[in-house]
């Protein structure tokens, strides 16, 4: 009776692994392999119980289920073929199916064998010259399936030694359990009790895969063990219960719920260290990570600083990124800490994944999740730091373009009697005096200007703005200017109209200049209509849009090209300086940027970079 409960049990037990496997069959190379192979398990299991569940009127039933135990042979061939990656070809793949499947439909057209009873096990199946023949097939597939394995194993590596060990180990206790049958078909005077392991092996064959590359099987595996430690325990205490003085079932109960309660959390704590190997975190090793991590100012710091703490720990390198897009190193397993897309609360929404961590342990692994809330905790705190930092830097310039401001407009005012008196006081001098006087008067109020207009306070208006339609009509007060595809469709941001205006002015006056100054330091200035112009473009990257103001001038000189953006910064002998600092103070504002890059053939390219509107 046992042995059929047992057998049930794993005929209910292979079948839900298999839908297992096939859930997360994009885990495991040859994933419904395996469960087809796993299926082909539980039909011959059922071959095998049908005469004890109905009678051995089921023989006829019983013979043709247990035909299809070569066809199955042939998927746990194949199944190792893919799953230790060796490659036999289509033609060793196809005469292995046809072996198995040539001898399961001769096995099913003629009498495979008969039924006997017998003490143990009830209704057993006998082969003769057919079914012994059909025998030797799925014999032949699995010893060629066993040495796929074992050829694998002596040149694997981890994961997949650990991984093709398991599998290897689980046929040869598949194998074990089958010494059961032998030993009742043999009629041996010994109770067949390997048939009672069996359960035991396609638990061991799917979790030794999975272990690796599902980490929510280990968590079911721990539960699993638990509550069997649990019963075990239980049975054990109540087969005890006999030997004490007083018997009584209250007392029984009583002294099993007791023990349970009082050895759960020992027992936890082994299932724990027997699943998760080297997975133990303490309470202290939490602490000494936030306290390390807690120096760190910035994202970069802080990825530099985990790296090192979590290589330390599990004793191989280990790449952390925080909030950085680029790209992995190759072969180097990597923590990943980055903000949620839907968080938009300061501080909040930091999470972190791993990549590259198939090789790993789920001890390792468990270690790696649990360090990894302690960095997306640290990411929050360097982002709250950061934020508040830079609302301090910008009061600091408010003050400062606060009392710049100030100033400008009292040298404004008072410079401006002073211009006029020299204005009027050359107008009795020749005309060349009068025109480099004019020039220089206008230099100086065009500073006076921009000083006051980069130093005074002021606040976006923001609407929708056709980014290309304004530049389209903003080159059209320029000469020699051309206009990509890019500036052909509607190019819509949330934007200051006027601000954004002033800005792409700025520019192209900026680009006008230096065209005019590379021409005119050149021989040949019927290269000024040909190649010195103003070239415009725009493309968008990832949820923003880039326009490219590019010009064929002298280019940018190398000593200013660190401080371009910076005040009284001018890449022309007439410049005030201030042009490209009020650009790059307009595109701050706008939550975007400034920059300048290369494209060539252009000599000097600058870059606005606006956010798109969603």
């Amino acid at each position: 009776m046992l042995i059929h409960v047992v057998l049930a049990f794993a005929l209910f037990e292979t079948l839900a692994l298999s839908g297992v496997l096939l859930v997360w069959a994009d885990r495991v190379n040859g994933a419904r392999l395996l469960a087809a192979f796993l299926t082909g398990i539980s039909i011959w299991i059922t071959g095998n119980e049908l005469p004890n569940w109905f009678g051995p009127g089921a023989e006829h039933a019983m013979m043709l289920l247990l035909a299809t135990a070569p066809l199955t042979s042939s998927f746990f061939f194949h199944f190792c073929t893919v799953f230790c990656r060796v490659d036999i070809g289509r033609i060793g793949i196809t005469c292995a199916y046809a072996l198995g499947a040539g001898a399961s439909l001769a096995a099913m057209v003629f009498t495979p064998g008969y039924i006997v009873e017998h003490r143990d096990i009830g209704w057993l199946a006998v082969a003769g010259p057919v079914g012994f023949a059909a025998s030797m097939a799925w014999v032949v597939l699995g010893i060629a399936g066993v040495c796929v394995l074992l050829t694998a194993l002596a040149r694997a590596r981890r994961p997949a030694f650990s991984q093709i060990a398991a599998v290897t180990a689980s046929c040869l206790w598949g194998m074990l359990c089958l010494t059961g049958y032998g030993i009742a078909v043999l009629d041996l005077p010994v109770y067949p009790f390997p048939l009672l392991g069996l359960p035991f092996y396609p638990l061991i064959l799917v979790y030794g895969i999975l272990r690796y590359g599902v980490f929510v099987a280990n968590a079911w595996a721990r539960r699993a063990l638990v509550w069997a430690l649990l019963l075990a325990l239980g049975a054990a205490i109540v087969a005890l219960t006999p030997l004490l003085p007083i018997e009584s079932r209250w007392v029984g109960g009583l002294a099993v719920a007791a023990s349970c309660l009082a050895l759960n959390g020992p027992v936890r704590q082994f299932a724990e260290r027997l699943i998760y190997p080297g997975g133990e975190v303490s309470v202290a090793d939490l602490g000494n990570w936030r306290r390390v991590l807690q120096s760190a100012e910035t994202p970069q710091a802080l990825a530099l600083q985990a790296s090192a703490l979590l290589s330390e720990r599990i004793g191989t390198q280990v790449e952390v990124r925080v909030g950085d897009p680029l790209p992995a190193s190759h072969g180097v397993p990597r923590l990943v800490c980055s903000r949620d897309d839907g968080s938009e609360s300061e501080g909040e929404g930091w999470s972190a994944v791993l990549e590259g961590w198939e090789a790993a342990p789920p001890g390792l692994r468990q270690v790696a999740e649990l360090f990894g809330t302690v960095v997306s905790d640290s990411a929050a705190r360097v982002e709250q730091l950061q934020q508040s930092a830079a609302r301090e830097r910008e009061r600091q310039l408010q003050a400062r373009l606060a009392e710049l401001g100030s100033l400008a407009a009292t040298v404004a005012h008072d410079i401006r009697n002073p211009l006029n008196i020299i204005a009027m006081a050359v107008a009795g001098a020749p005309s060349e005096t009068r025109r480099e006087v004019a020039d220089q008067v206008a230099r100086i109020s065009h500073l006076t200007r921009d000083l006051l207009d980069y130093a005074k306070p002021w606040k976006l208006a923001t609407t929708q703005l056709d980014i290309a339609a304004l530049v389209r009509a903003c080159a059209m007060r320029l000469p020699d200017v051309s206009l990509g595809a890019g500036l052909e469709r509607e190019l819509m941001v949330n934007a200051d109209a006027r601000r954004v205006e002033q800005a792409l002015t700025n520019l192209f006056e900026n680009a006008r200049t230096a065209v005019d100054a590379g021409a005119s330091g050149e021989a040949n200035l019927a290269r000024q209509d040909k190649d010195s112009r103003v070239h415009i473009d725009a493309e968008t990257v990832d949820r923003t849009l880039l326009l490219h103001v590019c010009d064929n001038g002298p280019g940018v000189p190398a000593e200013i090209r660190e401080r371009l953006f910076e005040p009284f910064a001018s890449r022309s002998a007439g410049g005030t300086g201030l042009g490209l600092a009020i650009v790059a103070r307009i595109m701050n504002a706008h939550g975007g940027s400034v920059a300048l890059g290369a494209r060539p053939p252009w000599r000097t390219c600058f870059t606005l970079s606006f956010p798109l509107t969603p």
